[in-house]
C-alpha cells in the first residue's frame, strides 16, 4: 500500500520532532510551576523558557504572553467588552464576515453588542465599510484575522489598525493560521491582541497562547481563580503543552526563511496542476496570500464527494475549517465573498506544510485528474467565474 499524502495542514499538523522531546522531558518534571520549592521552580523554569520563544515569533517580549488551551481560548479571552480606551470603555464588536467561528460567536459580547464587516470578492475586508461602521459609535473592539483558514487570504491588517486607531478602538487579530507562516510583528500590524495556537506550526493540541500589544496593560479574565498567567488565565498551566509550543515555535521561526519560497513554489505547482481540469477555480488567487493554502472548486463539483475520493487515493484534504463536527457545510467564508452554491456547490481545501514534498503534491494533482473524470462527469459547461 502506497504511502498516504497529508494535505491538510490549516486543521492541524504533525507533531515536531522538537515538539515531542521537550514534551517528554517535561511529562517527567513533578512540579507545579506556581510552587516555590526545587521541583516547582524546574517546571517554572521550563513555561518560563518556553514563553520568549514564542514572543519573539510576533516581535514583543515574553511577559506580553498569556497561555491558554488553544486558540479559541484565546480569541474568547480578547473578545470581551469593558476593556479601556482612551474614549472609555469598548461597549461593541466588530468582527470580518470570514472570521474563524469562535471569533463570529462574539466571545462575551451580547449578540446585540456585534456587527460584520463585509469582505470583496477576493475574501479581503472592506476598508470604507469598516471606517463607516466605526464612525460616530461608542468605543468599538474590532476583530480581523491576519490569514484566512479557508482561502489562505492575507487581511491588510496594518491599513485596518489605522482605521481601527483613528476611531479610538482596539484592534484583535486572530493570527493562528499565520503564526509560524509568515513573518508577523505585533507592533509593525498595529495589533492590541493576537490570538496564536501551538497545534498549527507542529506544537501539541490544547495548547495556545493571547499576546498583548504595548497598549493592552491587561484583559478581563474568562477562568477566574488562582494567580497563574499574571491574572489573566486561573488554572495550573499545561507545562507539557507549554514546553511543546515553545519548542514548535522555535523550530518554525528557525525555518521560515528557507520554507516560505518552498512551499510557495509548491503551492503553485498544485495549483498549476489543478487548473488543466478544465473549468477549475481557485479562490482568491488574485489577493495576497498564505504560501500553504489553496481552495479550489469545479463545475458541478460537491464537496463531500471529492474528500471522500482523494481519501480513497490516499491523500487528505478537507472542505475547509475543521471545527464543524466532521460536517460538509457552506463555507460562510465563499457566501461573504458573494460566491453563492450555484457557483461553488462545493469546494476543497488543501494545505501545505515543512514536509510536503513535490512527489506528494503531484499525487494530489494525479488524484484529482481521476477524480475529475468521475465527479464531473454529465457536467454542464456553466461557465465560473474569477475570484
Amino acid at each position: 500500500m502506497r504511502d498516504r499524502v497529508y494535505l491538510d495542514w490549516n486543521a492541524t499538523t504533525p507533531l515536531r520532532p522538537e515538539a515531542r522531546a521537550a514534551m517528554v522531558a517535561a511529562f517527567d518534571l513533578v512540579g507545579n510551576p506556581s510552587s516555590v520549592h526545587d521541583e516547582g521552580r524546574k517546571a517554572r523554569r521550563v513555561m518560563e523558557e518556553a514563553r520568549p520563544v514564542i514572543a519573539r515569533g510576533l516581535g514583543t517580549v515574553a511577559r506580553r504572553v498569556v497561555f491558554t488551551s488553544g486558540g479559541t481560548e484565546a480569541n474568547t479571552l480578547a473578545l470581551s467588552p469593558g476593556m479601556k480606551t482612551p474614549a472609555g470603555p469598548v461597549e461593541r464588536l466588530l468582527v470580518s464576515a470570514v472570521e474563524h467561528a469562535s471569533v463570529l460567536a462574539g466571545g462575551r459580547f451580547a449578540p446585540a453588542a456585534i456587527e460584520t464587516i463585509p469582505v470583496d470578492r477576493s475574501g479581503l475586508v472592506d476598508p470604507g465599510r469598516l471606517e463607516a461602521l466605526l464612525a460616530g459609535g461608542p468605543p468599538a473592539l474590532v476583530s480581523v484575522m491576519a490569514a484566512n483558514n479557508e482561502t489562505g487570504v492575507l487581511q491588510p491588517v496594518s491599513q485596518v489598525a489605522e482605521i481601527v486607531r483613528r476611531a479610538g478602538g482596539l484592534l484583535h487579530v486572530d493570527a493562528i493560521q499565520a503564526f509560524g507562516k509568515i513573518p508577523l510583528d505585533i507592533n509593525q500590524m498595529g495589533a492590541n491582541l493576537v490570538s496564536i495556537s501551538a497545534h498549527k506550526i507542529g506544537g501539541p493540541k490544547g495548547s495556545g497562547a493571547l499576546v498583548l500589544g504595548d497598549a493592552v496593560d491587561d484583559v478581563i479574565p474568562v477562568l477566574r481563580g488562582g494567580g497563574q498567567e499574571r491574572g489573566r488565565r486561573a488554572g495550573t498551566e499545561n507545562l507539557a503543552g507549554i514546553a511543546g509550543f515553545g519548542a514548535a515555535a522555535g523550530a518554525a521561526l528557525t525555518a521560515l526563511e528557507a520554507d516560505l519560497p518552498r512551499v510557495t513554489a509548491l503551492r503553485d505547482r498544485l495549483e498549476a496542476g489543478l487548473r488543466q481540469t478544465a473549468g477549475v477555480t481557485v479562490f482568491s488567487s488574485d489577493a495576497p496570500r498564505l504560501p500553504n493554502t489553496t481552495l479550489f472548486t469545479a463545475p458541478g463539483m460537491k464537496a463531500e464527494t471529492a474528500v471522500i475520493g482523494f481519501d480513497l487515493e490516499g491523500i487528505s484534504v478537507s472542505s475547509g475549517s475543521a471545527c464543524s463536527s466532521g460536517k460538509v457545510q457552506p463555507s460562510h467564508v465563499l457566501e461573504a465573498m458573494g460566491v453563492g452554491p450555484a457557483a461553488a456547490p462545493g469546494a476543497v481545501r488543501l494545505s501545505l506544510g515543512w514536509s510536503t514534498t513535490s512527489a506528494e503534491v503531484d499525487r494530489a494533482v494525479e488524484a484529482w485528474r481521476k477524480l475529475s473524470m468521475t465527479l464531473l462527469k454529465g457536467r454542464g459547461e456553466t461557465a465560473l467565474e474569477q475570484f
